[in-house]
């Protein structure tokens, strides 16, 4: 019997490469997204991860018809960019609403499910940014940042109950989500941070248009997937940036920084 895992983000990205990948490999997929997907390959759902509603209907509806969950990919996120002091909170809240909030929503809903069947797998899409804070991308940062600590929390709690949790740390990767990010409307306020934001998510976009295939991303979630043991936190990306979350971890807070400027676009 083929095991069932439900991808969130499933309409492009690293989603839709997962959802592709995974059920070229045998696995029953159901790929969700807020406005349904479409797949002569697997079942695509709809689902709002930021809606516990949704949520939770989806997963019924898997369990129903599947009798079963055996993992889950939470891929589902989107980017804010803009000065953090110009941000409305209401942006900010809806940026971790789905980032943050939307993987939580996901696997509370899944783990009744993974505990009565003896076990299951959860992998969460973190970031490089998750470690690293990206300027005039705060909110986005720190809905990554959030995601380590619940991951690495969950893992201790679920354990016992042969669940196993796996943060993912994609560096730059080419998808929409460049061309999805959302700005900050900073039209009424003064010029003092527009010429540093122009700057930053500038080679932000050039960095995620030169950033690596989602194909690759998936290849690595595939792996955590089919591990006997897997990895509490994978990095994916280009070595300079995976070398950048090894200088965070060993070197004086100061160095890193100092190094890290450039390479942010400040």
């Amino acid at each position: 019997m083929a095991k069932v895992i439900l991808i969130t983000g499933a309409s492009a990205g690293i989603g839709q490469a997962c959802a592709d990948r995974l059920h070229a490999h045998g696995w029953s997929v159901i790929g969700a997204s807020r406005r349904g997907t479409s797949s002569a390959a697997w079942t695509p759902m709809e689902m709002d991860v930021d809606s516990d509603e949704s949520v939770l209907k989806g997963v019924t509806t898997i369990v129903e018809e599947h009798s079963r969950l055996d993992a889950v990919v939470a891929c589902a996120g989107w980017g804010l960019a803009g000065p953090v002091e110009l941000t409305p909170i209401s942006e900010a809240k809806h940026q971790l609403e789905t980032n943050f909030w939307g993987a939580v929503r996901v696997v509370q809903a899944a783990l009744p499910v993974m505990r009565r069947q003896g076990g299951g797998r959860v992998v969460l899409i973190s970031s490089i940014g998750g470690i690293v804070g990206i300027p005039f991308q705060a909110f986005y940062s720190a809905s990554k940042f959030a995601m380590e600590g619940y991951g690495e929390a969950l893992a201790y709690e679920v354990a016992p109950y042969g669940i196993e949790v796996t943060l993912v740390e994609p560096g730059n990767v080419r998808t929409d989500f460049t061309s999805s990010r959302r700005d900050v409307d900073c039209s009424g306020a003064d010029e003092t941070y527009s010429a540093a934001v122009t700057k930053a998510i500038g080679l932000m976009e050039k960095d995620e248009a030169n950033g690596v295939d989602p194909r690759d991303v998936a290849a690595v979630i595939d792996k955590v997937l089919r591990a006997g043991k897997p990895r509490r936190r994978v990095s994916v990306g280009k070595l300079d940036e995976r070398v950048g979350i090894l200088g965070k971890r060993l070197l004086p807070y100061r160095l890193f920084e100092k190094g890290a400027k450039s390479s942010l676009g400040v």
